[in-house]
This record gives structure tokens, C-alpha cells and sequence, in this order.
């Protein structure tokens, strides 16, 4: 019964993924640069400034907001990498069962490439999460401690 139904409609809806998890990915390795200059103007002036204000809550909202800003980077761009890095493969593999080993390589280093794209991005999430984490808690216990 499988064999005899045509299952080109899904090959094609999920080929049609493709495009935009790659250039999720790009915006995504874009985010982590940007996060990691926030983060960097976060520690050397913002901090500071921000544990001076004497407003435990709004300190807390902020590193709320924030940390899953970098949360989120730290998960989502692995997924779509992996994602990414599927869709490519199942007509890499049938266009070698085909003999064009040359359309295999080309869908494998697609693959690769969202694979490592995904990575980057999620790195340097976790990187900022962890640090900011860090960061936050060492503000609110010295704003905890004076007040």
C-alpha cells in the first residue's frame, strides 16, 4: 500500500525548508555577534551602571531578559543546523544511488556547512548565557548586600 502512494509532495514541502533555515542560520551566526558586543559593553560600562540605580527589580528584569535572549540563541540554531543539515542529504543519496556521486558532495557540503553554521551560533550563546549569568548574579548579591 506504501509503495503504490506517491510521497513527492513531502520531499518537496520539506525541500522548501531548506532556504530558510540557512538563512536562519546566517542571521542567527549574525545575533551571536551582536550579542557578544552587548555583552562586552554589558560588563566593561552597563553593569555598573545599571547595579548603581539601586533597582533590584529592574536588575532582575533586565538579566531576565537577557538571559533568554542568549538562551534561546544557545538552542535554536543547533536545531535548524541539524535540520538544515538533513534536508540536503536525502537527495544527495538518492542522486548517488543514481551514480552522480558529484550532486552527493555538493548536498554534503551543504550539510557540513549548516551543520558548522548552527554550532557557531548556538557556541557563542551558550558562551554569552553562561557569562552573563555570572555576571548578573555577582550584581544583584553586591546590591543584596548593601541594601
Amino acid at each position: 500500500m506504501i509503495e503504490t502512494l506517491s510521497f513527492a509532495w513531502l520531499h518537496d514541502a520539506v525541500s522548501w525548508l531548506l532556504a530558510p533555515s540557512l538563512a536562519a542560520l546566517l542571521a542567527a551566526c549574525a545575533v551571536a555577534v551582536a550579542e557578544a558586543g552587548i555583552a562586552c559593553g554589558e560588563r566593561f560600562h552597563g553593569l555598573a551602571k545599571l547595579g548603581a540605580s539601586g533597582d533590584l527589580a529592574q536588575v532582575q528584569a533586565v538579566a531576565r531578559r537577557r538571559l533568554e535572549r542568549a538562551d534561546l540563541l544557545a538552542r535554536i540554531p543547533p536545531m535548524l543546523g541539524l535540520m538544515a543539515t538533513i534536508i540536503p542529504l536525502g537527495p544527495g543519496l538518492a542522486a548517488l544511488g543514481q551514480g552522480d556521486p558529484a550532486k552527493l558532495a555538493s548536498a554534503v557540503t551543504v550539510a557540513f556547512d549548516a551543520t558548522v553554521l548552527g554550532l557557531v551560533a548556538g557556541i557563542g550563546g551558550l558562551v554569552i548565557g553562561k557569562l552573563r549569568r555570572r555576571w548578573y548574579e555577582e550584581v544583584l548579591e553586591k546590591m543584596e548586600t548593601a541594601a
